[in-house]
């Protein structure tokens, strides 16, 4: 048994396994072994997927449920694994070589319980600027000083033992956001490291099915928000850990599902007061979450609480709080919060480092190297 198993959970054999597989065992194979949970899917039809040079190396486990999203096959692989560490990945995505090492690496210096891996999308070299980390900090992260909210799923490396005492689990049954409470969760209550400088865990873009892709009603869309926001370990949070929860919710989840729902049709009034009722309880469990964001932000927060306000004015102003480097999305509406970490020069910054300088050290050490 090796000290990680990388569960990835399948639900038909059109997906691009394979190559997942492929990675984790070409490239991490010493240190790593699979787990692939076929999900309302024979086993064998997953398992003609995966080349025949690594099926002997893949543990195939079969999981049904009524639901659509990944969180229940997650779980019954976490579940059923014996080995110290775990990790969870998309059938579509797939680990660079050398990944999983220095995930143990990471997590031997800091002795965390969690190490989140860098993100790529697409392919290696394109790298995603969340979290927003302190890019030269080596210690164990944290959650308001690295904006480690912005991370929405459990990407990297875990302690099995720590995910049992914690009896953190993946939410079953969503059809968004499954992983967004546990995630949140355990960054914001257990030692949590980021794996700055090793190499990614690339999202693929092949797959045109993915649950998270299709619109919902709002209140669907944004239904895991009680999954955190009630959440007794929430509630405990100090205020600076809620309003940063907060502030992310509402840039990236909020204001998202505005942004794509571009068609004054769908804003029925139903749909315009769910959204209002939503964002009112973001603001009401994490206080002064909306101090650091931008004027353009403020402006379309104020169009999301107001319901009367007409559908074409809320969508201009999802639109333009995307037109980057205008006043308007660079400035808060309170000055006051304009050296805020949150803020968007602070986070913009810290996006840009987070974005380049692994890729400047890669490329700088390949260099080294050929010399």
């Amino acid at each position: 048994m090796r000290p990680v198993d990388v569960v990835i959970a399948c639900h038909t054999p059109d997906r691009p396994v394979g190559r997942a597989v492929a990675s984790v065992l070409s490239g991490n194979g010493d240190l790593a072994d699979v787990t692939v949970v076929c999900h309302n899917t024979p086993v064998e039809d997953i398992a003609s997927a995966i080349s025949p040079d690594h099926r002997n190396r893949v543990r195939l486990v079969e999981h049904r449920d009524v639901h659509r999203s990944a969180s229940g096959p997650f779980n019954a692989g976490i579940d059923s694994s014996t080995s110290p560490f775990v990790a969870i990945m998309g059938s579509d995505d797939m680990l660079m070589p050398g990944a999983v090492a220095s995930w143990l690496t990471v997590h031997r210096r800091t002795g965390a319980d969690m190490v989140l891996t860098r993100l790529a999308l697409g392919t290696a070299a394109h790298g995603v600027p969340t979290p927003a980390v302190r890019i030269l900090h080596h210690g164990a992260a944290d959650l308001v000083r690295d904006r480690l909210a912005y991370r929405s799923a459990p990407l990297g490396l875990m302690d099995r033992s720590m995910l049992h005492r914690s009896g953190a689990r993946l939410v079953e049954g969503r059809t968004v956001g499954g992983d967004v409470a546990m995630v949140t969760r355990l960054m914001a209550t257990e030692t949590t490291a980021y794996d700055a400088w090793g190499p990614p865990y690339v999202i693929g873009e092949d797959a045109h099915d993915r649950v998270t892709l299709v619109r919902r009603p709002i209140r669907e869309q944004l239904g895991f928000f009680p999954d955190l926001l009630d959440a007794d370990w929430f509630t405990r949070l100090d205020r600076s850990a809620r309003a940063a929860i907060g502030t992310k919710l509402l840039r990236i989840h909020v204001f998202g599902a505005v942004f794509y729902r571009a068609d004054p049709g769908v804003w029925t009034q139903d749909e315009r007061t769910g959204l209002a009722a939503i964002t009112a309880t973001v603001l009401d469990r994490a206080p002064r979450c909306h101090r650091p964001l931008s004027r353009a932000d403020r402006d379309l927060l104020d169009a999301c609480l107001d319901p009367q306000i007409p559908a074409p004015v809320l969508i201009a102003a999802a639109r333009r709080r995307r037109r980057h480097g205008r006043i308007s999305t660079l400035v808060p509406r309170q000055l006051s919060a304009l050296g805020h970490r949150e803020a968007p020069l602070r986070f913009m910054a810290a996006s840009l480092g987070v974005r380049w300088l692994p890729r400047i050290a890669g490329i700088a050490h390949r260099s080294g190297a050929t010399r």
